[in-house]
């Protein structure tokens, strides 16, 4: 193997670039060459590739989001295009390609892999949703921003004895609603494994008021609904003023944590030793506190778990 490439894609997640920093420092200490692909699965098929060196990633580890750029590839699914991709990467003497992103962005990896590409995969997205791993990058960060933002928004809920309806990032994956909710104090925890009843929302609202509760805090996955609708349906229904905080895209940015910094540079040092050893259709990730790397195909069929005991607790420790 001479040369790699690298790229992200999906939805950009904070520890990005510091996973891109370790992939292309430990290629280049190793003796090998790297491409770098802007925009993800779309800059490859429009052959956005351009060669990388130390300097190429200077200064890039504390800064949020990706270098590499990303875009949504939906011409990706058809195999005409997939070959089109291979076609380039030969072209461009490419040996393997590192994939920085979520299960769409695997999906695409493996898909190529079975075209003849070398491919290994790395975790980048906010929503934890990668059942083969325990931690994702950038799930650290977004969890911390969320947890700024809940501080701030207690703050004012408490001085007008509101109820605060928080919307957090989530679609399928309740991990960062159980996480900010279980920091952050809240009364009532929403997710997308869990569903909930409006009518025990409200009775719990009503009985911490009971009890001299001053303001009430829920956190909410998107995924199982909008904020404004809940805060407007537990006013009407409690009462109490509410107000919605729908926390949105902030959640994706800022500089990364010093844990979403030290995992995406050991996933993508693992990335680099991995290719070394000849394997292709990798998933890098951590089990245990142990970097490891598992075959993209079993890593993808692995049906998605839910931490019941954490949300256990957090209902035990809520009200």
């Amino acid at each position: 193997m001479k040369k790699i490439a690298i790229l992200t894609s999906g939805g950009d997640a904070p520890g990005m670039n510091a996973a891109i920093r370790a992939v292309v420092r430990s290629a280049l200490y190793n003796g090998l060459e790297v491409m770098g692909v802007q925009r993800g699965y779309s800059g490859l098929i429009n052959g956005e590739l351009f060669k990388m060196d130390r300097a190429s990633v200077s200064d890039i580890i504390h800064r949020g989001g990706t270098v590499l750029r990303t875009a949504r590839c939906l011409e990706f699914k058809k195999e005409e295009v997939r070959k089109e991709a291979v076609k380039i990467l030969k072209d461009n003497g490419v040996d393997a390609l590192v994939v920085i992103g979520g299960d769409g962005s695997f999906t695409g990896a493996k898909l190529l892999s079975k075209l003849g590409v070398k491919t290994v995969g790395i975790p980048g997205t906010i929503d934890n949703d990668l059942t083969y791993t325990d931690y994702t990058i950038g799930f650290d960060t977004a969890l911390n921003t969320a947890i700024d933002s809940i501080d701030k928004v207690r703050d004012t809920s408490t001085s007008h004895e509101r109820v605060s309806v928080v919307e957090v990032m989530g679609r399928d994956c309740g991990d960062l609603a159980l996480y900010a909710g279980l920091a952050g104090g809240a009364e009532y925890i929403i997710t997308p494994e869990k569903g909930y009843c409006k009518e025990d929302l409200c009775r719990v609202i009503l009985e911490g008021k009971e009890k001299g509760k001053i303001h009430n805090l829920i956190l909410l996955a998107e995924g199982v609904g909008g904020a404004v609708e809940l805060a407007k349906h537990v006013e009407f229904q409690t009462g109490i003023e509410t107000r919605a905080t729908v926390l949105g895209h902030v959640q994706r940015g800022g500089s990364p944590s010093a844990f979403d910094r030290v995992l995406a540079s050991k996933m993508g040092a693992k990335a680099v030793e991995v290719l070394l050893a000849g394997k292709t259709s990798r998933v890098i990730g951590i089990k245990q506190n142990l970097i490891i790397d598992q075959d993209i195909d079993e890593a993808l069929a692995l049906e998605r778990t839910f931490d019941e005991e954490l949300f256990k607790i957090a209902e035990e420790i809520s009200h």
